[in-house]
């Protein structure tokens, strides 16, 4: 009783009065080992246990969070597809739900249990859809809707319901004579809609029953970080960007987000990561891995398509990574004509400023000179600083050209909305340094941004103020002393 005492005031010490909501269960033994507390403009949650245990930590812990960031995606999925939720909950049950390892089908179930229990209205297909919501509206509706139009010939309606797969995040990975230790550096800032980046600012330390213990970002809800910044006690680093104008689904394979936490929860090795990553690969958000190993100092980089998935390996020397496809075969068979050689794109130009910083910087990069690449504001392509669309640290909602290739029109208000780093000797400690809003430390203030754009007025329920926050310390095991 005394030990289950203790674990129950950590619990209550570590969560702020507004996470527990009045006559709620406090006491349900799941709790035990779970607590969370505010740094930074991050929220931390350490979960321990079984996965049902995991899941139910998590959904009543973050379980204000979770129903907020519910009805961002829900507004979004259904204004970007002109679908109803209702699809996308059934998309979840059918289409998803099947493919889903046991272990992560009793996570989510948790969630949502955890999310009730703390008086949510949500349920288990609400989570599952969550979870998918990458995959669903910009991989599988697309094939959906491509399907449907090749079977019944023209159809010009589905070009407004025909999402483009997106191509979110700056990234690289270094090791070598490229860092000033010798050993792997590796950062990654991820760009989203400014409504999903205000939410997606938790730090998870997962302590499962099975498996390596994890550190990574993420947003409420979602069992993996989703924008795949993270590392495990096995010594594996790793983060993504996504390819952009993929094309491809395989409604028999597994989910992308059950594969990569399922591969930062196992792998201890490289080849178990991209392993883990190709078993059962259904097409959905294809992504460029940096991937590192502290143990051996080995880097790697796999473009994941579906008909293609190469993987270039190397103990000295760099990756970077901003959307573009780099395999020709990939490009050719499984892109909507990405033209690797237009220099005016967003992943274009930002390829070329990472190629000039890590040329620049040789011998010299290590994670504070990570967190100034990733703030960085040069624009390759008009040759100055500006801070845009083509900037590392980016920000689309000061360009009239948006980003066309994503579907993000003039002024849209997305871009890099937190970073994230750490190296070998930080990965060993189970650590990293994160920055909530901008890298740059600029502020998105709502008010005056719809006043200048009410076309964007529809996003009015679910934007809020992203405040930068300092470049921040996180370690497994944290408290809030």
């Amino acid at each position: 009783m005394c030990r289950f005492l203790r674990g129950l005031f950590a619990v209550l010490a570590f969560v702020p009065l507004t996470g527990l909501a009045a006559g709620q269960n406090h006491s349900d033994p799941r709790l035990e080992h779970a607590y969370r507390f505010e740094r930074g403009g991050w929220t931390y949650i350490h979960l321990q246990g079984s996965p049902d245990a995991i899941g139910f930590q998590h959904g009543y812990l973050l379980a204000d969070a979770i129903e907020d960031n519910y009805k961002t995606l829900k507004l979004e999925a259904e204004h970007s597809t002109h679908r109803d939720w209702a699809f996308f909950r059934d998309a979840g049950r059918t289409v998803l739900w099947p493919n889903i390892d046991p272990e992560y089908q009793a996570e989510l179930k948790g969630i949502a249990a955890g999310v009730k229990a703390h008086g949510g209205n949500l349920d288990l297909w609400d989570i599952v859809a969550m979870n998918g919501d990458i995959e669903l509206t910009e991989y599988y509706v697309p094939w959906l809707d491509k399907g449907k139009n090749v079977a019944a010939g023209a159809r010009p309606d589905l070009a407004k319901t025909d999402p483009k797969a997106p191509g979110n995040c700056s990234a690289f990975i270094a090791t070598g004579s490229y860092t000033k230790d010798g050993k792997i550096v590796i950062a990654h800032n991820n760009w989203s809609s400014y409504a999903d980046g205000e939410r997606w600012v938790v730090v998870f330390d997962i302590q499962p029953a099975k498996g390596h213990r994890i550190l990574m970002d993420g947003a409420p809800g979602l069992i993996t970080s989703a924008d795949d910044f993270g590392i495990n006690d096995a010594g594996i680093m790793i983060t993504e960007t996504t390819i952009t104008q993929f094309e491809g689904w395989d409604s028999k394979g597994k989910p992308e987000f059950m594969r990569s936490r399922k591969a930062l929860q196992y792998a201890g090795s490289i080849d178990d990561y991209v392993a883990t990553m190709l078993e059962g690969n259904n097409g959905g958000y294809a992504n460029d891995w940096l991937i590192g190993d502290r143990k051996t100092g080995e880097i790697a980089y796999l473009e994941l398509g579906l008909k293609h998935s190469p993987v270039w390996r190397k103990k000295d020397g760099y990756f970077v990574s901003s959307n573009f496809a780099r395999d020709p075969s990939l490009i050719k068979d499984e892109t909507d004509h990405f033209d690797i050689n237009d220099l005016s794109s967003s992943p274009n130009a930002r390829r070329v400023r990472w190629e000039q910083l890590m040329k620049e910087n040789k011998g010299k990069i290590d994670v504070p000179m990570a967190e100034q690449f990733l703030a960085d504001h040069e624009d390759s392509f008009i040759k100055k600083r500006n801070a845009d669309q083509r900037s590392l640290c980016g920000h689309v909602d000061s360009t009239k050209e948006g980003v066309p290739q994503w579907d993000w029109g003039a002024y849209y208000p997305g871009g890099a909305v937190q970073g994230k780093a750490t190296d070998s000797d930080m990965a060993a400690k189970m650590s990293i340094v994160a920055r909530a809003g901008h890298p740059c430390g600029e502020d998105f203030l709502v008010k005056p941004f719809l006043e200048q754009h009410p076309e964007y007025s529809w996003q009015a329920p679910v934007l809020k103020d992203m405040k930068a926050g300092p470049w921040t310390g996180f370690t497994a095991g944290d408290s809030q002393q």
